[in-house]
């Protein structure tokens, strides 16, 4: 289900943010869900390892593949 997700906010373009927003609002588990998945800005160590070494990999606007960690399978979108 996380891939196939992933395929619709790639196939939204230029409104990848929105697309990402509103899937996150809709089947996230995470309390982030309420912000459209938007984590806010974080420091390193301050998110599971896997979480973070995926999000400082990312270019800002470049989504990630799926991410593996205690909390479950997370796609990031990089906003800033």
């Amino acid at each position: 289900k996380v891939m196939e997700f992933r395929g619709r906010i790639l196939k939204s373009g230029y409104k990848m943010a929105e697309a990402f927003a509103e899937l996150a609002t809709k089947y996230s588990d995470c309390s982030s869900a309420r912000a459209g998945g938007d984590l806010g800005f974080f420091t390193r160590k301050k998110m599971q390892k896997p979480f973070e070494d995926a999000s400082f990999a990312l270019q800002i606007g470049e989504l990630s593949q799926a991410v593996r960690t205690e909390s479950g399978v997370h796609i990031i979108l990089r906003t800033g």
